[in-house]
């Protein structure tokens, strides 16, 4: 069997292995019933539908002939590693920081990525992200995420 589009494979590829493993996941949880969900049922499903998207996609990856193959470019190890680690810090950062200052510091470090640091930008970005968040997760939905740092009070 011929490969005929490389990125196409590499994408399902990781879409099926990436929901297989969150449904996997998800069965250590309960399930409930449809009438009243556990824990487990939303993600194991949404791990299943991935799982089922990759393999469409890895399919037409294995029957669709493109052009040129569509081969795998360099793979770019700046931004990919510059964003994971500023979700990292974000990660290590909310609970001592909260949001207010926490988001300011993710859009910091993840501009970083493009090469190039543009502090109005970024600036505008994070008043707009951290008033979002603080009105859709705090105040609308009524989650219990810091908002000022633990220093504060």
């Amino acid at each position: 069997m011929k490969i005929k589009s490389q990125r196409d494979f590499v994408a399902g590829l990781a879409f099926v292995v990436v929901g297989l493993a969150f449904a996997w996941g998800a069965t250590s949880y309960t399930f409930g019933s449809s009438a009243r969900p556990g824990p487990g049922y939303f993600p194991f499903g949404l791990g299943i539908i991935l799982a089922i998207l990759g393999a469409i996609i890895l399919f037409e990856a294995l029957t669709i002939e493109t052009e040129d193959g569509e081969p795998i470019g360099k793979i770019a190890w700046r931004p990919l590693l510059v964003i994971l680690g500023a979700v990292g810090v974000y990660g290590f950062a909310l609970p001592r920081l909260g949001i207010v200052l926490t988001i300011p510091v993710l859009i910091g470090i993840s501009n970083f990525a493009a090469g190039k640091f543009h502090a109005l930008e970024v600036a505008i970005l994070s008043v707009v992200l951290a008033l979002g968040s603080y009105l859709v997760f705090i105040t609308g939905l009524g989650l219990v995420i810091p908002v000022w740092p633990s220093f504060v009070g």
